[in-house]
């Protein structure tokens, strides 16, 4: 079903455009490099490029205002320049589940996910309960940690503080939703019988919290997050830890989860370092693309990770060793001979 809605709107789009002389493509972005160096060979040629010959693939990232579009911008632009044998289109998309859609229907060749959320993609679990596994993708490589931050209001210091208090969790259905449902029963919390739960964004759940209406939040995403630093600029809050003990029970029963230290100050008041979990912001590729091509794309990112932090500042903590770890997805063929290469892979 899923795939015979993106031809049917794929095709009113196109006579759409075609009544109308043409118009704005949605939810897609091309950087100024890659569009100049875009080839102009049939897509289906490109995408099934034999091995060792340039490729010009559609990167799925995220919304428009988000680290993944901007991070994915970033790539595109340096491979235009440095990596003439791996083109990158940039798409703006609902990020990590719709970027596994658009990977599995060919629309996209690699994309950002979450880590855990390509977890449950490939065991049909979760957010692919109803949808069934999907298994046409593989991992390339992690790049920076997606956070689990904890925001209470001042004086809460422990998750198992959160019983019987309003906290919101995310929107409904959402990946960060998953993470609070299993942080939460590691400490013997229900989700849905032991707190009050409320399905609010970032920013509404920062504003829920300095009005008083809610308790705590779970936030998923870089630290420092802009919705939390400017919460801290005019209430004070903690950020609640997850000790070692419950964090060591999450990454044996979920194995997408990594430890992570948020610094003291953070966050304005703040003052001691927080121990927490993290998920990670991974690059996916369809399995069927060439070994090479990927095994290029690979390399390509980390022999030019200095270029790349110039102009985002995650491009800092590119990192062949912890682009490996805590990944329950198997790599891509391309992905392992790099890796492999360069000895952090065996």
């Amino acid at each position: 079903m899923k795939k015979a809605l993106s031809v049917l709107l794929a095709l009113a789009l196109a006579v759409s455009m075609t009544a109308c002389g043409g118009g704005e493509k949605p939810a897609e972005s091309k950087p100024a490099e890659s569009k100049a160096a875009e080839s102009t060979a049939p897509a289906s040629e490109e995408k099934k490029a034999p091995t060792g010959e340039a490729v010009n693939w559609n990167f799925a990232t995220g919304g428009s205002t988000g680290t993944y579009y901007a991070y994915g911008g970033v790539i595109a632009n340096v491979f235009s320049e440095k990596v003439p044998n791996v083109k990158l289109t940039v798409q703006s998309t609902g990020a990590s589940k719709a970027n596994i859609f658009s990977l599995d229907d060919n629309e996209a060749q690699i994309g950002f996910v979450q880590n855990d959320v390509m977890d449950y993609a490939m065991k049909g679990e979760s957010l692919f309960k109803e949808d069934g596994a999907i298994t046409s993708f593989a991992a390339v490589a992690a790049l920076y940690p997606e956070t689990c931050q904890i925001v209470g209001a001042k004086g809460l210091t422990s998750v198992a503080d959160l019983k019987g208090k309003n906290v919101s969790v995310g929107d409904a259905g959402s990946g960060v939703e998953f993470n609070a449902t299993q942080i939460l029963a590691a400490y013997g919390i229900d989700i849905n019988k032991d707190i009050t739960k409320h399905n609010l964004s970032f920013g509404d759940s920062a504003e829920a919290l300095k009005d008083g209406k809610i308790d705590a939040f779970f936030c998923v995403a870089g630290a420092p997050t802009t919705a939390i630093t400017e919460l801290a600029t005019t209430n004070d809050i903690s950020i609640i830890s997850v000790d070692k003990e419950h964090a060591d029970q999450l990454k044996k029963d979920y194995p997408f989860y990594s430890d992570i230290t948020i610094p003291a100050n953070t966050y304005k008041g703040v003052d001691a370092d927080v121990q927490t979990v993290a998920v990670k912001a991974t690059i996916i590729c369809r399995k069927d693309l060439p070994e090479d091509a990927v095994y290029n794309l690979v390399k390509g990112i980390f022999d030019n990770k200095d270029m790349i932090a110039e102009s985002h500042a995650k491009g800092k903590m590119l990192d062949p060793k912890y682009a490996i770890e805590a990944i329950s997805v198997p790599f891509h063929p391309g992905a392992e001979k790099y890796f492999k290469e360069i000895g952090v892979m065996k």
